[in-house]
């Protein structure tokens, strides 16, 4: 099968390539960018005229919910989310249902997601056993099995010397870590941010400090180890700076900022809704400042969504009972564009670099590229078209996000994975 993309801007991080360019692909591979590709020489073509043509985005934070809680998302509906928000690879986090802590589920979600056939799920595997933080699960055997990455995301690892024997052996097997930074001794209850907000709405707070104690103590084991250190989600300007002075030490870490993190503050909560209730929490506005500028001048190298499903009954019970987590995958491409494209913080080629080529590299898998010889994982989109975010258009099973009728601009038109159109607008 091949496939002739004609007239689109085409932005790729990997070469620096950004220019009106027609793009052939052939099987599952790009192998050619050129002016003019006459279009006998495809048995398919896409007009892109207008749109940007991307490297497919990457996400490296995401909730699947399969095995085991698969009425909040499953594998499939997860991977059609994936490709309508142009998502063309997701790294999934193991807090399922059994746990991913062994070869025999990540097989399972692999197997499963090749089945599908809409998005490259990637697997993470668990720290510990049952993601309990007591013993270490068998870390080399779900190596063989083909984790990308070891987490223990929804928590961390609190006991320090466990945590530091896990990073010794992915710093061997050059996987990194993906750390979800939360002191949970500190967390004590809180909700939302500790402010006047949370004061206002006579609930705990969730202190800057819950993040940033465990930042700094993973950076340093990540420095004693050697191991690649990923902060994921991370909400608050000390954090920044954290992971600026660990990359000026040399120190292998990088960190990912969410949508909801550089869009929305304490304040925009709406008393009452559990759809702004997240973890780590919307922080304030001089939070939001300092990621936003921290992507800007490239501290933060990633975008991810921590897309994490719940259903409406479980999110429209008491916000303090109420579980944490928004959906993003659907929204994320548009909100990046509106806020930080047209917000004057990143180029084009800079989102690519954040939403793909970076995420790629921070794996160290070979994708974020789609320079001819390259597999043809790609996303068209339209930064012209004005709509607004409705829940009901969501293909995913929940559409539980803080932004329904927010106006945005930007859309995902077409979602290209191994070669094959797997999402098409209508």
């Amino acid at each position: 099968m091949s496939l002739l993309i004609k007239n689109g801007h085409i932005i790729n991080p990997a070469t620096n390539t950004e220019g009106i360019f027609d793009l052939l692909v052939e099987g599952n591979q790009v192998t050619k960018i050129e002016e003019n590709i006459a279009e006998e020489a495809a048995e398919q073509v896409l007009d892109a005229s207008g749109c940007f043509v991307f490297p497919g985005f990457i996400d490296l934070h995401v909730h699947f919910r399969d095995p085991g809680l698969t009425h909040k998302e499953d594998i499939e509906t997860g991977s059609k989310a994936a490709a309508r928000g142009g998502v063309t690879t997701v790294v999934t986090m193991p807090n399922t249902k059994p746990v991913a802590d062994n070869a025999e589920v990540i097989r399972y979600v692999h197997d499963k997601a090749k089945e599908v056939g809409l998005t490259h799920v990637l697997q993470v595997g668990a720290i510990t056993k049952g993601m309990q933080g007591k013993e270490l699960a068998d870390i080399e055997e779900m190596i063989a099995a083909g984790i990308p990455a070891i987490s223990e995301d929804g928590k961390s690892v609190m006991d320090s010397n466990l945590y530091r024997e896990a990073m010794k052996i992915v710093a061997k097997a050059g996987i990194p870590v993906l750390a979800h930074c939360e002191d949970i001794n500190l967390v004590d209850g809180g909700v939302i941010n500790q402010g006047e907000k949370s004061k206002a709405m006579g609930v705990k707070g969730i202190s800057n400090a819950v993040e940033n104690i465990i930042a700094a103590r993973d950076i340093m084991l990540a420095e004693e180890t050697g191991a690649k250190l990923h902060l994921c989600h991370c909400s608050t300007k000390e954090t920044v700076d954290l992971v600026r002075d660990g990359k000026a030490k040399g120190i292998a870490v990088s960190g990912e900022v969410c949508p909801h993190h550089f869009t929305l503050t304490d304040e925009d909560i709406v008393e009452g809704d559990s759809n702004y209730k997240m973890n780590p929490p919307l922080r304030s506005r001089e939070d939001v400042d300092k990621l936003k500028e921290g992507l800007k001048e490239g501290v933060m190298e990633a975008i991810s969504t921590d897309h994490a499903p719940h259903t409406k009954e479980e999110k429209v019970s008491d916000f303090s009972k109420a579980p944490f987590g928004i959906v993003g995958l659907e929204t994320s491409a548009a909100l990046t564009y509106t806020e930080l494209v047209l917000g004057g913080y990143l180029t084009p080629m800079e989102m690519a670099e954040k939403m793909s080529y970076n995420p790629a590299r921070i794996l160290g898998i070979d994708k974020g590229d789609i320079s001819p010889n390259h597999v043809a994982d790609i996303t068209i989109f339209d930064p012209r078209e004005t709509y607004e975010i409705h829940g009901a258009d969501f293909v995913g099973k929940s559409a539980n996000m803080p932004f329904e009728g927010r106006k945005v601009t930007g859309r995902v038109v077409a979602t290209i994975l191994d070669g094959r159109i797997v999402y098409q607008k209508q």
